[in-house]
């Protein structure tokens, strides 16, 4: 076998491991920050949080230094007004790399360079060098032999879709067709993800009331306020997956498939001036834990189920020094002082199985009597910033039913209680939901602490194992056998 079919060849055995390894949640760190802590400071909280991802929007090389022999997967920045000099000058980009990249590894784990920020949509006067940038860095990493461990991309921002709903008819905006078709060719020839920067918030803002808030939020929407695809039929029960469809849709439009997105920047903020009503702590806490729960259950998107989406939460601090409304300066998860502004957990809280033995053949239940707006209530906020798992409530899902919100919210409320029980949730949802002994589940739908038609011990806290999950299991099974059959072929070739 060749050298280059070799490469080749061994360059897919690790595109279909990587595919089969999931999506992750990372989480971005900006530099308008006045009194931003240390950078081991900094790397202690991520340590805390169990962050491994994180994307630096510059290179700061006190970051890259702490960050070493973490495992933290690290994304740097060329910063836009970096942009020009880098992709005026292939001896700049050559040193750019050197200093911001090849000297850091392999101590630091460094797997992506994000050339640029939005730069199509704002500083389209460096539109004709972000293409060019990019060939001239992917040619230092080769020269580095670098350029299998980092990839290159640019984040772009919604804005490049003019119109992103339908998904199905979004289209990137024909001005930037010169820059976007080499740009396209770049990543497909080089393996490299679509960076898109994903805000629900200001889509829905500027929609001024098109779709309703739950939709932005991940929260369960009303049977008869279900958003589709008029083109596909296809529902989308958030905005976010809705957003990654229409970029997807967009490079289709071109002629291109098989590149992966990667969403560099999603987040709300939990605070704003007087006319942002929707930058609030509950909506905050409600779509970013909404989102980490999303992104970790590996589902894709309608379009692409099997297309997973990692994504980098926006942000870690507050960015005082951000131009703009009182939002712009509040997207951030923690204070400078290391306390939170609200619970998050990185970790996969959708699959963490906390149903009790002591619960057994108990369960929480809606109560019939109440009216639909309180139980709509109580399932928005249980399904939000109370963290229960509402997969499987979801249109198509195993126990959703069309207009039966006490079934649904009782599927909700019980896997709430058995969750949070022993650390102090009840069962109660001012008054919408009572405790029985009587087992709910039905068909394939069971519920935590069930024993189950099929003799379970309950396992089913984190709700039915979907198609799209089982798909995964059976996909990672797959090639693993397949690694081990192929290797020692390819190495014997």
């Amino acid at each position: 076998m060749s050298p280059r079919r070799l490469e080749a060849v061994a360059t897919l055995f690790m595109l279909m491991l990587f595919n089969a390894s999931g999506a992750f949640v990372g989480i971005n760190i900006g530099t308008g920050v006045s009194d931003l802590p240390s950078a081991s400071d900094i790397v202690s909280t991520l340590k805390t949080m169990k962050i491994q991802h994180v994307r630096l929007v510059d290179s700061d090389h006190q970051m890259l230094v702490a960050l070493a022999n973490t495992g933290i997967e690290v994304m740097v920045g060329v910063p836009n007004d970096q942009l020009l000099r880098v992709g005026q000058s292939r001896p700049a980009a050559v040193d750019w790399v050197n200093k911001n990249v090849a000297a850091y590894i392999p101590a630091t784990n460094i797997t992506y360079i994000a050339v640029g920020d939005e730069v199509l949509t704002s500083l389209p006067n460096a539109a004709l060098v972000l293409v060019p940038a990019l060939q001239f860095l992917q040619s230092a990493l080769l020269a580095a032999n670098l350029n299998t461990q980092v990839k290159l991309s640019s984040p772009h921002s919604m804005d490049m879709i003019p119109k992103a709903f339908p998904p199905s008819t979004a289209t990137f905006n024909s001005t930037w067709s010169s820059v976007m078709l080499p740009y396209l060719q770049f990543l497909k020839s080089t393996g490299s993800s679509f960076m898109l920067n994903a805000q629900p918030y200001y889509s829905y803002v500027g929609g001024q009331g098109v779709f309703p808030l739950e939709y932005a939020l991940f929260r369960s929407l009303n049977p008869n306020s279900q958003v589709a695809d008029p083109n596909t039929n296809l529902f989308y029960t958030n905005m976010f997956d809705a957003m990654v469809d229409a970029a997807y849709n967009s490079m289709k439009a071109m002629n291109f498939t098989n590149i992966s997105v990667i969403v560099t920047a999603s987040g709300w903020p939990w605070r704003g001036g007087r006319n942002e009503p929707a930058a609030d702590v509950d909506n905050a806490l409600a779509y970013n834990t909404n989102l980490i729960r999303h992104v970790l259950n590996n589902s894709g998107t309608p379009s692409q189920p099997d297309n997973q989406v990692s994504t980098y939460l926006f942000e870690l601090f507050n960015e005082d020094r951000r131009a703009g409304p009182v939002s712009e300066q509040n997207w951030g998860i923690m204070f400078t002082n290391a306390s939170a502004v609200y619970s998050l957990t990185f970790e996969d809280v959708a699959t963490n199985n906390t149903d009790s033995p002591a619960l057994r053949g108990m369960f929480c239940v809606a109560n019939s009597s109440a009216t639909h707006s309180a139980l709509k209530q109580s399932l928005d906020w249980v399904c939000g910033p109370g963290s229960a798992n509402c997969s499987a409530i979801q249109p198509g899902q195993q126990c959703y039913k069309a207009d039966d919100i006490v079934a649904v919210a009782s599927y909700a409320f019980n896997d709430y209680y058995h969750r949070t029980q022993a650390s102090g949730g009840t069962c109660n949802f001012n008054g919408t939901a009572t405790i029985s002994s009587t087992d709910p589940s039905h068909g394939s739908c069971v519920f935590a602490g069930s024993n189950g038609a099929n003799g379970s011990s309950g396992d089913a806290a984190a709700g039915p194992v979907s198609q799209d999950s089982f798909a995964s299991q059976s996909q990672s099974c797959w090639l693993t056998y397949l690694a081990a059959v192929l290797l020692p072929v390819v190495l014997l070739m």
